[in-house]
């Protein structure tokens, strides 16, 4: 599933009149690097949920043919938040394959295949791909690499999802890479709109929620401006 539907306002100039994911970097919109991307790493059944200028992603995808099987998850009359949009593509995302979620605006050279192999291997609910990098918000793994808790360091507000000692647990910050079983779609809340990071705490309590250290060269988050010009300079 390729998260789209975010309204980009990091972007400001940049998303005035189109979307997040069709923003461009060296000639490509955000969505066609996420797609390739995936398509290279074997996967050819791809869910994208839309809401900000929803019927721009829908039309560049309709003209587009990128050798992959597209389904759209239209979220243009309410934004679902990443929990409730995953939710609302469920239906789409039925069977026993592990669902690969990757937001739109992450561009990264992550060994995908190795990463659903480990998954698979641990036999998680859901594997989160962190890496060791400055940010306000982190997640705690203890020393199984189990989901522990969060932080937000700029609040001081932390959540723990069991009983751990916090100097022994590891902090990471989120990739915006996940891979979960299928049958997670029957763990979620009621709600239509939620974050999938307060799921995954929830989860965490009574399941296996395992984190990835991803220690790969590449890795931007590009709905963030100076990490937008930066992958611009660097990939010309």
């Amino acid at each position: 599933m390729l998260f789209a539907a975010g309204l980009g306002t990091r972007l400001k100039q940049e998303t005035l009149n189109k979307p997040k994911a069709l923003v461009e970097v060296v000639g490509k919109p955000l969505i066609q690097h996420a797609i390739e991307k995936l398509k290279n790493e074997g996967v050819n059944e791809i869910v994208v949920n839309v809401h900000h200028f929803s019927e721009q992603i829908t039309e560049w995808l309709q003209k587009n043919d990128l050798g992959v099987q597209i389904k759209i998850s239209n979220e243009s009359k309410k934004l679902l938040d990443t929990g409730g949009g995953l939710k609302k593509a469920a239906t789409f995302l039925k069977g026993t394959e592990p669902i690969i979620i990757y937001n739109v605006d992450v561009l990264s050279n992550l060994n995908v295949k190795v990463l659903v192999k480990e998954h698979e291997k641990t036999g998680a609910l859901a594997t989160l791909v962190v890496r060791q990098r400055k940010t306000n918000r982190y997640f705690k793994f203890d020393g199984q690499q189990r989901l522990v808790g969060w932080t937000n360091k700029k609040t001081g507000e932390i959540k723990l999802s069991r009983p751990v000692n916090l100097e022994t647990t590891t902090e990471m910050a989120f990739s915006g890479i996940h891979v979960v079983h299928p049958k997670i779609v029957d763990l979620m809340p009621e709600d239509e709109v939620f974050s999938i990071t307060d799921f995954y705490l929830q989860l965490a309590e009574n399941h296996l929620i395992k984190g990835y250290y991803d220690k790969s060269d590449l890795w931007m988050d590009v709905g963030k401006p100076e990490e937008l010009e930066r992958a611009r300079n660097t990939f010309r």
